[in-house]
């Protein structure tokens, strides 16, 4: 019988994905570096304060933010674990239905604003259609989250970045998925004067072959379409009941795996 594992798209090992909250105008300098360097971000926006100070405005949110996710930072950014239920059902799903409507995608992820929640807020989310939640704690590590909805990135951009980003880079050993989850505000930057490291690490950790560059949300949804392969008790074929292809490894050698297909494993 085959030895399979799962694996990120044509086979790789290791996966980035960025994740920066408020939709500050900052984000058109972070989103230019990130498509210079083939990175993807998701952007989780406040839908009520679209416009407001520096903020991106409601009509540029689209053409920003393309090729890219945007994602939920609830409507007006309180403090959900003081709000009553009603409000924290407010918030989400209204800050859904406005972004939808400027992207025409479903919004199906968010960051908890001022890293706020409690397990009640987490029980709520799928009811609201919300697939995974980033906080603002770190673990410094480079593995997946045990609970999407408890989702600790590996660092702020502010807390040794270039270290977390050269220790992930020179990352080989494949019996492990590795993931580097880099989170902060773009106008960070602008305040600390530190742009040139961001775009540091970019030009480190951009543009290479054997890193997976994927929103928050594509990550979900691929790790859960790999849960939801249905292999032979032998392993030697494996059912792909979803529409996306989902990789493995086995005996190491990448196999795809078409939406909707059989295939053989040996």
């Amino acid at each position: 019988m085959p030895g399979v594992y799962y694996c990120y798209p044509q086979g790789r090992h290791k996966a980035l994905t960025m994740s920066y909250d408020d939709g500050r105008r900052a984000d058109e300098r972070l989103v230019g570096l990130f498509n210079q360097y083939g990175i993807k971000g998701s952007f989780h926006l406040n839908s009520g304060l679209l416009g407001e100070g520096d903020r991106i405005r409601a009509d540029e949110v689209a053409a920003l933010y393309h090729g890219h996710e945007v994602s939920v930072h609830t409507r007006s950014h309180p403090t959900l674990a003081r709000c009553p239920q009603e409000l924290v059902v407010e918030e989400i799903m209204e800050d859904r239905r406005v972004l939808e409507g400027l992207v025409r995608q479903p919004v199906r992820g968010m960051s908890y604003p001022n890293g706020s929640y409690t397990q009640e807020i987490k029980a709520l989310l799928p009811h609201l259609g919300i697939e995974y939640a980033r906080t603002v704690q770190s673990t410094g590590g480079f593995a997946l989250p045990e609970d999407w909805l408890d989702w600790q990135a590996t660092c702020h951009h502010n807390r040794e970045l270039l270290t977390h980003g050269e220790a992930f880079v020179g990352l080989h050993k494949r019996q492990y998925l590795y993931l580097m989850y880099v989170w902060g505000h773009s106008y960070e930057f602008d305040n600390d004067n530190n742009w040139d490291l961001m775009e540091r690490f970019c030009a480190m950790a951009g543009g290479r072959g054997d890193i997976w560059y994927a929103t928050n949300l594509e990550l979900v949804h691929y790790m859960k379409a790999c849960r939801e392969l249905l292999f032979s008790a032998a392993r030697d074929f494996v059912y792909n009941p979803g529409a996306a292809a989902v990789w493995l490894e086995v005996d190491g050698t990448a196999v795809e795996v078409p939406g909707g297909q059989t295939v053989d494993l040996g």
